[in-house]
C-alpha cells in the first residue's frame, strides 16, 4: 500500500467509476432511501475516491454516486486518497466498520484481493487481521456461488444468508434449487434445513425432498389470532399488488434489461417472463369474476 495523502475536489459525477461495486450488495430500498435523503438535505459528507490511471475509482459513498446521477448533480464533493487498489480495498472494509459487511461482501473482497492483486491467503489474513482459515472459507463462498445465484442475490431475489446455504451445494445444481426456493418463497431457516437434506442424499431424491419442504404449514389453531375476513383479505392483497405494480413499473421505466449486465439480465428476464404468465392469469379471472359481479349488480 502507499502512503496516503488526500486532497478534496468538486467533479462531475461522471467523471466517477465505481469499479469498488463488484464486491457490494445495494438493495433497492436502501438506494432509495440515500436518493431521497440527498435531495432533501444536499450531500453531508465527500465520497472517498482513489486513483487508477487517469480516473478515480469510489470506495465509499456508492449509493450517494448512483443516487447523484439519478438526481442529475453537476457536481459531487469527493476526497481522493493517494492509495493503490490492495488499500483502497481495506479502507472500503474499514471505513463501514461501524455497518460490517455482509459475509458475501467480505467473501467478494477476499476473493478481488486473491486474483486481481495476487495476495496469497496469509498475507490476505495479515492484512484484515484475521484467521488464515476465515480467509479460506470466504474464498470458498465467493468461487462456490454459480453466476445465476450470484446475480440473483445482487437483485436482491436471494436473502445473503440464504445465498450462503444455497453456496453449499454443487455448482451444477444451485440453479435449480434457486428457482425453487425463489418461486416457493422460502425463508432463510426452511432453506438452511433444505439444503442440509438434500446434502444427505441421493440427488435422485431431491424433487422429493424439495415437495416435502415446500408443503404450506398447517393452519394455526382457532381463537390463536384474529383472522381477516375474506373481503378483507381481498382489499389488502389488492393494495399490496397497486403498491408493487407502480414500483415494479417505475424501476422498468429507469432503465432496460441490458443494462442490468449479462447474468442479471437473464434472471430478470425469466422472472418477468413468469410474472407477465401469472398476471395473464390474474386479469382473465378478474374479468370473470367484475363480470358476474356487475351482473348481479344490473339485477
Amino acid at each position: 500500500m502507499t502512503v496516503e495523502a488526500t486532497s478534496t475536489l468538486e467533479l462531475p459525477p461522471s467523471e466517477l467509476g465505481e469499479k469498488l461495486s463488484a464486491m457490494r450488495l445495494c438493495p433497492p430500498q436502501a438506494q432509495q432511501a440515500m436518493q431521497l435523503s440527498l435531495s432533501r438535505l444536499g450531500q453531508l459528507t465527500p465520497v472517498q475516491a482513489y486513483r487508477v490511471g487517469e480516473r478515480l475509482e469510489v470506495f465509499d459513498g456508492l449509493k450517494r454516486l448512483r443516487a447523484a446521477r439519478e438526481l442529475s448533480w453537476r457536481t459531487l464533493r469527493v476526497e481522493v486518497h493517494e492509495l493503490d487498489s490492495t488499500g483502497a480495498k481495506l479502507r472500503l472494509l474499514c471505513s463501514n466498520a461501524g455497518a460490517p459487511l455482509a459475509e458475501l461482501e467480505e467473501a467478494w473482497l477476499v476473493r478481488s484481493l486473491y486474483r486481481e492483486d495476487r495476495l496469497s491467503q496469509p498475507q490476505i489474513a495479515i492484512l484484515l487481521s484475521r484467521h488464515k482459515s476465515w480467509v479460506c472459507r470466504r474464498l470458498a463462498l465467493a468461487e462456490g456461488l454459480s453466476d445465476e445465484l450470484t446475480a440473483s442475490v445482487r437483485l436482491g431475489l436471494v436473502a445473503v444468508s440464504s445465498a450462503v446455504q444455497l453456496g453449499r451445494l454443487p455448482r451444477c445444481n444451485q440453479d435449480a434449487v434457486t428457482r425453487e426456493v425463489t418461486g416457493r418463497g422460502l425463508t432463510t431457516r426452511q432453506t438452511a434445513v433444505l439444503v442440509q437434506r438434500l446434502l444427505g442424499a441421493p440427488p435422485e431424491r431431491w424433487p422429493g425432498l424439495i415437495e416435502q419442504q415446500c408443503k404450506p404449514s398447517p393452519p394455526a389453531a382457532k381463537g390463536s389470532a384474529s383472522r381477516r375476513t375474506p373481503a378483507e383479505q381481498l382489499v389488502a392483497d389488492a393494495w399490496a399488488m397497486k403498491r408493487l405494480s407502480a414500483r415494479l413499473h417505475a424501476r422498468l421505466l429507469e432503465r432496460s434489461l441490458s443494462s442490468l449486465g449479462e447474468a442479471a439480465g437473464a434472471v430478470v428476464y425469466r422472472e418477468l417472463m413468469e410474472l407477465r404468465s401469472t398476471l395473464r392469469a390474474l386479469s382473465t379471472t378478474l374479468d370473470t369474476r367484475l363480470n358476474i359481479q356487475g351482473e348481479a349488480d344490473a339485477a
